[in-house]
This record gives C-alpha cells, sequence and structure tokens, in this order.
C-alpha cells in the first residue's frame, strides 16, 4: 500500500478530530495497518479551525505530521482557504457543498457533495455529519473496509447511536461510490 496521508479539516464542533481517531483505529486494530493520527485546535473549542493529520501505511510511520496531504477533506471555507494550497499534486480533496465553494485552483481532484445537507434530510442531526463524511471519503477511495469503520464505532459509542451513526455511514458511502478518484 502507498502511504496515505490525509488531512481533515473544519470547525470546532464538527467531529473532524473524531473522525480522524475512528480511521487511525480502524486501519490499525482492523485493517493490520500502522497509522498515526495528531490534531490541532483554533482558539475556541466550538466555531474554531481544526486539523487533524492521519498517516496510514503498511511500513513503520517515522514522522506524525502530514506536510503534502494526498487526501484533503475541507469542511469548511475557513479550512479550504487555509488548506487547499498544501495538498499534493494529484491528490483529492474532498469539501461538503454547504460550506465550501472551490475558489483557488490546486492540482487535485476536486469532489464536492452535499454531506450536510443529505444528513439533515435523511437523519435530521447533524452530530453524525463526520460519520457520512468518512462514509464518504471510503466510498471514493476504498482506503478501508467500511466494516471496519463500525467495528470501531460498535466500542466508542453507545449502542442506542449505532442505527443513526450506521445510517450516516452508508449515506457517504452512497454519495462516495458514485464519484472517481
Amino acid at each position: 500500500m502507498e502511504r496515505l496521508r490525509l488531512v481533515f479539516s473544519g470547525s470546532g464542533g464538527q467531529g473532524v478530530i473524531t473522525a480522524a481517531i475512528i480511521l487511525a483505529k480502524a486501519a490499525v486494530l482492523f485493517e493490520n495497518k500502522n497509522a498515526i493520527q495528531s490534531q490541532s485546535y483554533g482558539a475556541a473549542a466550538r466555531g474554531g479551525a481544526t486539523r487533524s493529520d492521519i498517516i496510514i501505511d503498511d511500513s513503520q510511520i517515522y514522522f506524525p505530521k502530514v506536510i503534502q496531504p494526498n487526501v484533503l477533506v475541507s469542511l469548511t471555507q475557513e479550512s479550504y482557504n487555509k488548506f487547499a494550497p498544501i495538498i499534493r499534486p494529484g491528490g483529492l480533496l474532498l469539501v461538503d457543498s454547504k460550506y465550501v465553494t472551490i475558489g483557488k485552483k490546486v492540482d487535485a481532484k476536486h469532489i464536492t457533495l452535499p454531506m450536510f445537507d443529505t444528513i439533515m434530510e435523511k437523519i435530521g442531526k447533524p452530530i453524525v455529519f463526520n460519520i457520512c463524511m468518512l462514509g464518504a471519503l471510503i466510498g471514493i477511495s476504498g482506503l478501508i473496509k467500511p466494516e471496519s469503520i463500525l467495528k470501531v464505532l460498535k466500542t466508542s459509542i453507545p449502542e442506542d447511536f449505532m442505527a443513526m451513526n450506521k445510517k450516516a455511514l452508508d449515506l457517504g458511502l452512497k454519495m462516495g461510490k458514485k464519484e472517481k478518484y
């Protein structure tokens, strides 16, 4: 497997860091990969800029920071404006259509999906926006199996929330599979 360098970016409260932790755990615990995850927060816990770096590889990982991601996910305009220039040429840029307008031209595959609007329409609770984003990313890239995400969720969230999270993951997968990368 080629080393995957991912950056998830957005705003505090969107679950960007939680999604990164879930992805890294799924890769390590259920996909037999090495993974690291690190994060940085803006000044405000909710509403401030957040960034989480994830590296997934078959071999050892010696440096935990992502300098040029293969994959950049931006869930706010602020995070898109800040991080779009760092994407590796030929990489994947995934954004949410409600919160991000593509402006800068970067050498990457741009995919804009209505993740937040779909969650609100089909589930009505924004708390699973991040899980939908993970589903979309997996649907587009095939980087890990959706079952691995579900296994991590089963050990991380109350059982009462599993059905909602599974539905959000499935909605994201369905959107992502329609895109080519």
